[in-house]
């Protein structure tokens, strides 16, 4: 999306992410998309006052299924269900936080394939936010191991073309106070900003500490928005009220 303004893509990133880097990644290829469950619970709309979106929604999520829709921004039509609303925010960076490449820490590696199980299992014991065994596909992903052993991570999660939204930043209870996470979210910045784009940040509204430590950084903070999983109509449904039309 080369001419659309880094500002327009900020307000609806999924569905940025969705029709573009992560087109592949898509479920469904009409004006309602998902990712794959083992990706990411994250879906959108092209309009959410649109019930043709909702439909194709519906069809790309399954009948009686869960979608979480960041940024909702109209109330679901007939059959939908709000399941949850978790407020949250956005943050984006500034000039004044300072990335670095990270070459130079100890134990510092990329996360492929092979570190999955340990990545869940850090992921179990410091619930960052959703993670799942496929999320690596989503972008980039850091970890620091030592004796073998995965003490933190993060990495790259919604890619928008002209910005990067960082996420799973997590550490070991073991291991807090040494830096590490602010070593990670600098490292994945810095390979964020070599590509021309802007990282950006999404927490939970009540984790004031690390929206705070985010802000100490460098962070700002730009917008907030809910978390909305709703769920789509069961099956006997999904001709009648989803679509408005039978």
């Amino acid at each position: 999306m080369p001419d659309v303004p880094v500002e327009t893509l900020l307000d609806a990133p999924v569905w940025a992410a969705l029709t573009g880097v992560h087109a592949g990644l898509a479920v469904g290829a009409g004006a309602g998309r998902r990712y794959p469950e083992d990706v990411s619970p994250f879906g959108a709309l092209a309009d959410a006052g649109d019930r043709a979106a909702w439909a194709d929604l519906a069809a790309a999520t399954g009948p009686g299924a869960e979608v979480v829709l960041p940024a909702l921004a109209a109330a679901p039509p007939p059959g939908f269900t709000v399941v949850s609303a978790l407020p949250g925010v956005q943050l984006v960076a500034t000039g004044a936080f300072a990335s670095r490449p990270g070459g130079d820490v100890p134990g510092l590696v990329e996360l492929g394939a092979d570190d999955v199980d340990d990545a869940l299992d850090l992921v179990a014991r410091t619930r960052p936010g959703p993670f799942a065994r496929r999320t690596r596909l989503m972008g980039r992903y850091l970890g620091v191991r030592e004796d073998g052993r995965l003490l933190a991570m993060a990495g790259e999660r919604l890619r928008l073309g002209a910005a990067t939204e960082i996420s799973a930043v997590c550490t070991d209870p073991s291991a807090r106070g040494r830096g590490l996470a602010t070593t990670l979210l600098r490292a994945v910045a810095h390979g964020i900003r070599e590509r021309g784009e802007l990282p950006f940040l999404h927490a939970a509204a009540h984790n004031t500490g690390a929206i705070g430590l985010y802000e100490h950084l460098g962070f700002r903070l730009r917008r907030t928005l809910d978390f909305v999983t709703v769920r789509t109509p069961d099956a006997r449904d999904l001709t009648g009220d989803a679509s408005g039309h039978r």
